[in-house]
């Protein structure tokens, strides 16, 4: 994808979620908002040089799927029986020819530095993520839509730093829940509209840490919030 591209999925998320257009470079979006998301590292194509991107970086030989697959198709990856007298010429053999493969993508479109992705459509720097579309830095997030900085998160559109919850929407910073829409700061809870800083409540609007609030005056709070959270580093 063209970082305008993705660019415009982020304005989109924060029209959603914030009212507001996205003020941010790609960099700071990273940094302020996905920091402790688990994403694809860059690394080289062992066989070709070129810059790959990731899951796992622990092997120190790489290959990405498209080389990975035409090597198959062109020479094989099966290789001259030889006499073996050590276990170590027996690990050299193998390491001869265990490259981790990277970019992994299947039946998706659109799809840049990320790996193991699964049906999804524009992605950026993402892993692990299934059936979804315009999601970026995401990790083991599926069924979803216009997701930002999330994780282990299903079934959600138009959220941002939504955490090991499902069916949430035009929200940020969910932790550990449920149908939560328009909302900002929550963990532990269920069926909320409309609140912030709230945990372990269910089936509330316009509550503010666990308090009930007028709509006028929720409103005029979260004003505030959406500007601290935009301008704050």
């Amino acid at each position: 994808m063209k970082e305008e591209n993705v660019l415009e999925i982020v304005n989109q998320i924060f029209r959603n979620v914030f009212s507001e257009k996205n003020r941010i470079s790609l960099e700071k979006i990273l940094e302020k908002f996905a920091f402790d998301i688990k994403l694809p590292k860059e690394v080289r194509d062992t066989t070709t040089n070129e810059i790959t991107w990731a899951d796992s970086i622990h092997s120190g030989k790489y290959i990405t799927l498209c080389n990975m697959e035409e090597k198959d198709k062109i020479d094989g990856w099966m290789v001259p029986k030889k006499e073996i007298t050590s276990l170590e010429e027996l690990i050299k053999a193998w390491q001869d020819i265990n490259y981790t493969t990277t970019e992994r993508v299947y039946e998706s479109e659109n799809v840049s530095q990320s790996d193991t992705i699964y049906r999804c459509q524009n992605v950026y720097r993402s892993s692990n993520c299934s059936d979804s579309k315009n999601i970026v830095y995401c990790d083991s997030c599926g069924a979803s839509e216009y997701l930002l900085a999330s994780k282990r998160t299903g079934t959600s559109t138009f959220c941002i730093r939504v955490d090991d919850s499902k069916d949430c929407s035009n929200s940020y910073h969910v932790i550990c829940s449920n149908k939560i829409m328009n909302s900002f700061f929550i963990q532990d809870c269920f069926d909320l509209y409309e609140c912030i800083f709230c945990s372990h409540i269910s089936s509330k609007k316009y509550c503010i840490a666990n308090m009930q609030f007028e709509k006028e005056e929720y409103f005029e709070i979260k004003k505030v919030i959406i500007e601290w959270i935009l301008t704050s580093d």
